[in-house]
């Protein structure tokens, strides 16, 4: 199951002089990856890089800003796959202290920023909605709408016709559950269909 990260956690070290601020970060895309990159250069004007990776919805994207090619965005993209991450960010931000640390030397201060700050770092589980309907008798109406809210369904539309038409989505973690308690409480009266 993928993993996200419930919030921002940084981590600092120094390496042969130069400074290494990292951070892992929920992002939802590559624009909203830009937007935090571009807030780290208004941050941080003197640094020597602010290089970053990204894995959000089946995209990602590694970025060495000026380090050698594949010493810095590559390691760190492989620390997130490695966690089994989406919708997340990892930046680190170098100012470099004068000693050359060598293209093995920065993939490890890379990953390594990246890491640490993952240590300390709240993932929760991705869970993704699952859209459903139904049609019932009006007499179920009430049953309906109180296990659609017991179950924590986002109830999006319902409609008056011959029968009562619920449109909702809810996490599929409670899809099985819902499905059972109202087949249960309805004697087979509710009528479904998926990908409303």
């Amino acid at each position: 199951m993928p993993l996200t990260l419930a919030a921002a956690v940084h981590s600092e070290s120094l390496i042969r002089k130069s400074r290494f601020i990292g951070c892992v970060q929920p992002a939802r895309d590559r624009p909203d990856a830009m937007r935090i990159v571009a807030g780290l250069w208004a941050e941080h004007p003197l640094a020597s890089h602010v290089c970053w990776a990204l894995l959000a919805g089946g995209h990602s994207a590694a970025v060495d800003d000026g380090e050698p090619g594949g010493t810095a965005g590559r390691p760190m993209l492989e620390v997130l796959r490695h966690q089994q991450l989406d919708g997340v960010l990892a930046t680190v931000v170098r100012y470099y202290g004068g000693i050359n640390l060598g293209a093995g030397g920065l993939a490890r201060a890379y990953a390594g920023s990246v890491a640490q700050a993952l240590l300390h770092a709240e993932k929760i589980a991705i869970v993704h909605p699952v859209a459903m309907g139904c049609s019932a008798p009006y007499a179920l109406e009430g049953l309906i709408r109180r296990e659609l809210e017991r179950a924590g369904a986002d109830l999006q539309k319902v409609s008056h016709a011959e029968r009562v038409e619920f449109d909702f989505s809810l996490p599929e973690t409670q899809t099985r559950q819902l499905l059972k308690s109202l087949e249960e409480a309805a004697a087979g009266r509710i009528q479904w269909r998926t990908g409303s």
